[in-house]
């Protein structure tokens, strides 16, 4: 990735991915491009046309707090793609860390998952590789290739888009966490392998990645078609490990006494006849 280059792209993708009514722009009509038109982000910003240009070409990379806080307003961003503009604008000391990560988890953590039988759960790290599954996690993801890391899974696995019914929306929000965890300076190889190596062979990957969508993924709906189960509404939470940095615990629960929560019951029962 070309550092010099990064704030640029990130403000020219998100002008793209920015439609006149979300900044209270009326629509003109037809655009040769989707989203806003560079002077209309000047405008919005209060700056000129030509200092925005300068800023999305890399030729201006030092812009002020004041032009900062501008671009988020004019932009429309979220709090985790405005921390990651300032990032991009005031880069910090390059992060050694990612890549010294243990990805062992703690015993337990695993003794811990591995006592809920009604909850599918993982632990991923960074790059959203699983580091360990519970016996229900693992029988609700038997049998598809690539299931050691969610992103392969989502995008190299031509089973995931019936497995996940929600593909399209659930693929953009991996591929926004891995943008947020990657940050402006990444230096875990791992990392920079598992980006090359989706956008050699994922056209969806290189266009979500494009988008420059930024948001770790928190709390939200998933749903699932389990080839034996059939469809399973779930509600997934995303807790930090803080004695493992890098590390979180994904768990999926679905409403007591509701038609997933019997099918994950099932499913449970047939890990434990498994073990």
């Amino acid at each position: 990735m070309d550092s010099d280059k990064l704030l640029g792209d990130f403000l020219r993708a998100r002008r793209g991915a920015t439609l006149p009514e979300q900044v209270g722009l009326l629509d003109s009509g037809s655009r040769r491009t989707p989203g806003l038109r560079r002077e209309e982000v000047a405008m919005l910003a209060g700056v000129s046309n030509d200092y925005y240009i300068r800023l999305e070409q890399g030729r201006e990379r030092h812009p002020s707090d004041q032009v900062l806080a501008a671009l988020v307003r004019a932009l429309n961003l979220g709090p985790e793609a405005a921390a990651h503009l300032y990032e991009l604008a005031r880069p910090r000391a390059s992060r050694h860390g990612l890549g010294d990560r243990s990805d062992e988890v703690h015993p337990n953590v695993v003794r811990l998952i591995q006592s809920w039988d009604h909850a599918p759960a993982y632990v991923v790290n960074q790059r959203l590789d699983v580091l360990v599954k519970n016996p229900l996690a693992t029988v609700l993801y038997e049998g598809l290739e690539h299931n050691d890391n969610l992103l392969r899974l989502a995008l190299l696995n031509p089973a995931a888009r019936e497995f996940y019914p929600d593909w399209e929306w659930d693929t953009r929000s991996k591929v926004a966490h891995l943008r947020a965890v990657a940050g402006r300076d990444c230096t875990d190889p791992f990392m920079l392998e598992l980006i090359e190596e989706l956008s050699d062979e994922s056209e969806e990957f290189r266009q979500m990645w494009d988008r420059y969508d930024v948001q770790a993924r928190t709390r939200t709906t998933v749903r699932f078609h389990h080839h034996r189960a059939g469809g399973l509404l779930t509600s997934m939470e995303v807790l930090s490990i803080d004695s493992s940095p890098g590390q979180k615990l994904i768990i999926f629960q679905a409403e007591p006494g509701s038609p997933s929560d019997a099918a994950l019951t099932l499913l449970g029962s047939t890990a434990h006849q498994d073990t």
